[in-house]
């Protein structure tokens, strides 16, 4: 098999800048804080090819659901027959994957990106790095500060955890085929933060709920939340959930779970 024909269900535009992928692979070997590598959708190995020659001490897994693209990358890769998964990512139980903690790369489906994102989130005591390829304004959303137009849940989510870094953007005509859209690759690596001091169930749904009607200042928008009279006088319900950082979204799960 000479290459894979993109299949649109997938998502699929691969990677054919050599130089770009090596850049991509490059910014994330220098910030690896573990042996334990999962490439999420290598399709034809454009980044793949730089993860190797694996080092004697590395274990690097490759989950892949399309069968060409794992047909060709055991053919090109003969080194990495039985590290590739075939298996959708989103319904991996990462667990039998690995037992520590690991490190994530891939040219992200753009599709399923932000459900990556939340999977990762939902590992995030395991997750120690992740450099991806996204869809430009989701990685704006990812990296954005508060008081920005794009500043969401995703933003405060990750923030949360882990420290964001937008590498740079990426033209449509670096992939076969050219995607619609702009693209960009970003960084993320876990903080120092093991837990939150909150309730974090309750933070993920305080975060959520705030940004579900942006418009709305918070006394508003948690008002189902919100039991107390003491706490409905509190100045941080009295701004839009773009005005608040992590630490205010900390500090109001706080007052609410005590309340």
């Amino acid at each position: 098999m000479k290459y894979v024909k993109p299949k649109k269900k997938l998502g699929q535009h691969f990677l054919k800048d050599d130089n770009l992928a090596k850049k991509i692979v490059d910014s994330f070997n220098a910030s690896l804080n573990t042996d334990n590598i999962l490439e999420i959708g290598p399709g034809m190995g454009a980044l793949t090819k730089h993860l190797l020659p694996i080092p004697i001490n590395s274990v690097v897994k490759l989950a892949e659901i399309d069968q060409d693209s794992i047909s060709y990358l055991i053919t090109k890769f003969p080194e990495l027959n039985g590290a590739i998964i075939s298996a959708d990512f989103l319904k991996m139980d990462i667990s039998t994957v690995f037992k520590g903690p690991f490190s994530i790369l891939g040219n992200f489906p753009y599709n399923i990106s932000s459900q990556i994102i939340f999977k990762m989130l939902a590992e995030r005591n395991r997750v120690k790095l992740l450099v991806g390829m996204f869809q430009k304004e989701v990685a704006a959303r990812i990296c954005a500060p508060p008081k920005n137009k794009t500043y969401g849940i995703l933003s405060v989510l990750v923030q949360a955890f882990y420290e964001t870094e937008y590498l740079f953007t990426v033209n449509p005509t670096v992939f076969a085929p050219p995607p619609k859209v702009i693209s960009a690759v970003i960084k993320l690596t876990r903080n120092q933060s093991s837990t939150l001091p909150c309730n974090e169930e309750l933070f993920f749904k305080v975060v959520k709920k705030s940004f579900n009607q942006r418009r709305k200042i918070l006394k508003n928008a948690l008002h189902p939340l919100l039991n107390n009279t003491v706490l409905n006088e509190s100045p941080l319900l009295k701004l839009r959930a773009e005005q608040l950082n992590v630490e205010e979204f900390v500090e109001l799960t706080n007052m609410i779970d005590k309340s």
